[in-house]
């Protein structure tokens, strides 16, 4: 392998993406435009639920319990309803997601030591939504339950007396239990995944269709020389876009960063590799910059998306779909950048998914470089 022809490889590449205006584009606007698009177009967390009550006693105890709601940052009190059709149009209708519903009976029931029920609709259309929202309602009420039974205890005079049981929950590396600290690590890996496997998927099949393939062909240059010339450009404008989505992560959506620099740009280094590498690869098979460009976004955001662990936890699915996930470089990726940027975990800790990632690296290069034959049949 001589210098002298790599660099001249590489600059001839960096010289026709400058004198292509879509590739400029691309490599500015889209990390942007994906940041932006996935970290406020997707959010987990259900704050401001619209809540419905219907108050059948009107007691101060009841009137307690619907304060506890609308005092919560999960709920909104947003009307009180006159009678059960009009809670059960309103769910009907959307105008709210869950309705509380107090039996006549509730004060009197507590006051004996009786159990008292509460009712609450949810609307189930979304399943994941709706079991979030009967957890905030359950935790809601159990606060509510639990001071009753305190103070129904100490008008007894068991003053001492306590609930044998105290939870005392403390949540570690994302404390504000914030959807965005969750997502945005995975969105990096989703961008790159994305650009690099884009952009080198034109790099050969745009020799092919401007005619200027029998020129390169004609070169003394060898097949592992003319792979790392066309990837080193985009190399380099893989780590300038990961620097800006990792910036825009930890400086405008205040995502914690813990971890070292040093081991986020290893890590994205050996990812953009890979996937450098089956952009090229998908380049040489392919002669089309359309049908290139169309693999290449079909074979790393799919998988980056769904089998990742980016969105779907890894864990809960299917033995085999798991299996898959395994010869998926995104996976290790993201488990890298969740870990360094919540947790900070040193790189000595990240050696199995680094060990991933530098083998699947080695086998798309192998493969890619063989992949391409100087010749023009």
């Amino acid at each position: 392998m001589r210098w002298n022809r790599l660099v001249a490889m590489a600059r001839k590449e960096s010289l026709q993406i400058l004198r292509d205006p879509r590739s400029l584009i691309i490599v500015v606007t889209m990390p942007l435009l994906l940041m932006m698009l996935y970290d406020y177009g997707i959010n987990l967390d259900y704050k401001n639920i619209p809540v419905y009550v219907l108050d059948r006693e009107g007691s101060q105890q009841s009137q307690d319990l619907l304060k506890r709601f609308d005092a919560s940052e999960y709920f909104q009190v947003v009307r009180v309803a006159r009678d059960y059709p009009e809670l059960a149009e309103a769910l009907d209708a959307g105008r709210c997601q869950v309705a509380i519903v107090i039996p006549h009976d509730f004060s009197r029931r507590l006051a004996t030591g009786r159990p008292a029920a509460v009712q609450a609709l949810v609307d189930a259309t979304d399943d994941n939504g709706a079991n979030l929202v009967m957890g905030y309602s359950e935790a809601v009420v159990a606060g509510f339950a639990q001071d009753v039974q305190l103070k129904w205890v100490g008008q007894r005079g068991l003053t001492g007396s306590r609930l044998p049981i105290v939870v005392d929950a403390r949540t570690w590396f994302n404390e504000e239990l914030e959807s965005k600290a969750f997502i945005t690590p995975g969105v990096i890996a989703i961008v790159m995944a994305v650009i690099g496997a884009f952009l080198t998927s034109l790099t050969i099949a745009r020799e092919w269709e401007r005619g200027t393939m029998e020129q390169l062909v004609s070169t003394p240059v060898t097949r592992l020389e003319i792979m790392i010339g066309k990837l080193a450009p985009y190399f380099v404008i893989g780590l300038f876009d990961t620097a800006i989505c990792t910036s825009i992560a930890i400086w405008w959506f205040d995502v914690p960063f813990r971890g070292h620099w040093s081991t986020l740009f290893l890590s994205s280094a050996l990812f953009l590799l890979s996937v450098l590498g089956l952009g090229y690869f998908i380049s040489v098979a392919m002669k089309s910059q359309l049908a290139a460009s169309q693999a290449a976004l079909v074979a790393t955001f799919l998988p980056a998306f769904l089998l990742s662990g980016f969105l779907f936890a890894i864990e809960q699915m299917p033995v085999p779909i798991q299996l898959v996930s395994r010869v998926t470089p995104a996976r290790y990726y993201v488990s890298i950048l969740k870990n360094v940027f919540l947790k900070g975990t040193p790189v000595a800790l990240l050696t199995e998914h680094l060990v991933a990632l530098v083998i699947f690296t080695v086998i798309i290069m192998a493969l890619a470089t063989r992949a391409f034959r100087k010749r023009l049949a």
